[in-house]
């Protein structure tokens, strides 16, 4: 099974038919996995924990939007087995974890799915980042990736680049094409090394991740993928809101 890291714009993602479109197509040409294993940027919490195994309400993280966003509804089958086999892998790998069995999936997780996956048949585990460390969240990937095997989509949900403050402004800044394009290269290369020390060694880092959980999911996809040297792909690219977010997203394998 391929890894992939999905830009997971925003609520407003869900009234944009091009992109949803390129969501769909992209799971149309993936294997039907028979779960998903999830990481959002819009769950860091140690150590690394198991959300709902069963279907419970979404988790609306954010604030000031229309109320039809809070409205939608993305009723997944929670994935109990998935959670136990999680559980085993962590502790073959002396990874600490815990459960938080009422935490539902947040925006991160449950607006690409509603775009990929929208009849919500495919149960669905969201487990969080324990933390920004880039090597921890690497190891985290590659204890997860016998998951591959057995047929469970491991996916990173966030952005390669994330800062509000040119969200609408006109124009896309040449430190968002830059850093892009860094990512790209690195991605392509399959540079750990690269990917690990960003903040040092990409241009405009400060600039295109002012804080930088949302390029953090990227490196649980590639420790996961990182076993037998992927093919990286990028199924969707381009940048939204006028380059405050590239839309690049990943695929290894």
């Amino acid at each position: 099974m391929p890894v992939v890291f999905a830009a997971h714009g925003a609520p407003v993602l869900l009234d944009d038919p091009a992109w949803m479109a390129e969501l769909a197509a992209w799971a149309d040409a993936l294997p039907k996995p028979k779960a998903v294993l999830m990481v959002s940027a819009h769950w860091e919490e140690r150590p690394t924990t198991l959300g709902a195994t069963r279907t419970v309400p979404l988790v609306y993280d954010f604030y000031g939007f229309p109320e039809r966003y809070y409205q939608t509804r993305y009723p997944a089958p929670g994935a109990p087995g998935l959670a136990a086999r999680v559980r085993d892998l962590l502790r073959q790998n002396d990874v600490p974890s815990a459960d938080q069995p009422d935490r539902g999936l947040d925006h991160g997780a449950y607006v690409p799915l509603v775009a990929m996956y929208p009849d919500a048949a495919v149960p669905v585990l969201q487990v969080s980042m324990p933390g920004l460390d880039p090597k921890a969240l690497f190891e985290l990937g590659r204890a997860l990736a016998p998951l591959r095997e057995e047929g469970v989509l491991v996916f990173g949900s966030g952005f390669l680049t994330h800062n509000m403050r040119y969200a609408f402004r006109p124009g896309i800044p040449a430190w968002a094409r830059e850093f892009d394009e860094w990512a790209a290269d690195a991605l392509s290369r399959f540079d750990v090394d690269a990917l690990q020390d960003f903040r040092a060694r990409a241009p405009a880092a400060q600039q295109a991740l002012p804080t930088w959980e949302h390029f953090a999911p990227v490196l649980v996809a590639a420790g996961a993928a990182a076993g037998d040297h992927p093919r990286t792909s990028f199924p969707i690219t381009g940048f939204w809101m006028e380059g405050a977010f590239t839309r690049r997203s990943v695929q290894f394998g």
